[in-house]
């Protein structure tokens, strides 16, 4: 019986980080490179979907967090990057990463990566298995910061840009009560500016672009 080949569609700024990753996939009989593109926008604009997208981004920040979300509606996400501080390499799943490997792994790890996901499976490379685990106890940590459901709500808002008087007006609530919760959740998680609490929602999971509607101008 004939080996089903898988497709893969490779996203990388850099032509050299490109055809790097399109040599390793090559070199699998069984995945096919149908796409090889500089941005996400150009693979938009391919209109295509396939078995596992790689998206290499020189680093991880608020903005291509969006982008690997939008990379997982076409496929299966595998993201090389760098991390080590913020967006997290759970924040960086929780957009829908199924496999996250460092710039850094070995080829046989990137080849294992994306024939695990073309099974289905989800994939850490063994050189950040050790952060991952760390990222995983401090999520406990966080969790237990014990935000409530309207606290938990009104950070949503907060991440997607809305003032505390929107805010008040969405929720049916004073602004004055806003105002006392947006205080307790920069206590309970230990933050002090909106940029923090935006981060923090993006990792607790509490928070994905577009969720909410758009504030007005």
């Amino acid at each position: 019986m004939e080996e089903r080949v898988f497709t893969v569609a490779i996203v990388a700024e850099h032509p050299v980080s490109r055809a790097g990753m399109e040599k390793l996939a090559s070199d699998d009989t069984g995945l096919r490179v149908v796409s090889a593109v500089g941005s996400v926008a150009e693979l938009r604009r391919t209109a295509g979907s396939y078995d596992v997208v790689v998206l290499d981004l020189p680093h991880i920040d608020l903005v291509n967090v969006q982008e690997v979300a939008e990379v997982a509606a076409l496929g299966r996400a595998l993201v090389s990057s760098t991390w080590g501080g913020s967006p997290t390499l759970l924040a960086t799943i929780r957009a829908g990463a199924r496999g996250c490997i460092s710039r850094f792994a070995e080829q046989q790890d990137v080849r294992a990566a994306m024939r695990i996901m073309v099974q289905g499976g989800f994939y850490i490379c063994p050189r950040m298995v050790g952060q991952f685990q760390f990222e995983l106890a401090n999520q406990a940590q966080a969790e237990q910061s014990g935000l409530a459901p309207r606290e938990i709500e009104t950070l949503r808002w907060i991440a997607s840009g809305f003032t505390h008087a929107q805010i008040a007006a969405r929720m049916g609530l004073s602004q004055a009560t806003v105002n006392t919760y947006a205080k307790r959740i920069r206590a309970k998680l230990n933050v002090n500016n909106k940029a923090d609490l935006t981060r923090m929602a993006i990792e607790l999971g509490h928070f994905s672009h577009g969720r909410h509607s758009t504030p007005a101008a």
